[in-house]
């Protein structure tokens, strides 16, 4: 199998690298939607990856989740905010998913810890769904 990051971004000039450094050993390709960024966001894009398009801004999240999905060309989509990161304790979990993604499972809930910057420990922790298959639409 293979894997689409699919990300949605806008001025994440701070945190974008951070993300995309802990998903680019999962992702096969990477795909980048930009809302309307004014600062240096896209020119850290264009580091991992070739795939940036843009999306005028609607006030509506799914409507460009969806759009960052109907570039991807890969098996899999995984989605990730720019301000969330793959520990890279986690990096070989997920390659190994890519090889055994079960064949009758359509998305992936995946556990999601909210650590607030320089925490421990989550302070939060909750499944959400981070990982469809691509053919399921």
């Amino acid at each position: 199998m293979t894997i689409s990051l699919c990300m949605i971004v806008k001025n994440e000039e701070a945190v974008l690298a951070r993300a995309l450094d802990s998903a680019k050993e999962i992702a096969d390709e990477i795909i980048i939607v930009d809302t309307g960024s004014t600062d240096r966001t896209r020119e850290i894009a264009r580091r991992y990856t070739d795939r940036i398009f843009d999306f005028p801004w609607r006030d509506d999240f799914a409507a460009a989740r969806n759009a960052s999905f109907s570039y991807a060309a890969c098996d899999l989509i995984l989605w990730l905010d720019a301000d969330d990161v793959i520990p890279p304790s986690e990096t070989a979990g997920f390659l190994a998913l890519k090889q055994s993604f079960p064949a009758h499972a359509n998305a992936l809930m995946l556990p999601y810890r909210m650590m607030p910057e320089g925490a421990e420990t989550p302070t939060l922790t909750f499944f959400r769904e981070r990982i469809v298959r691509r053919s399921a639409d």
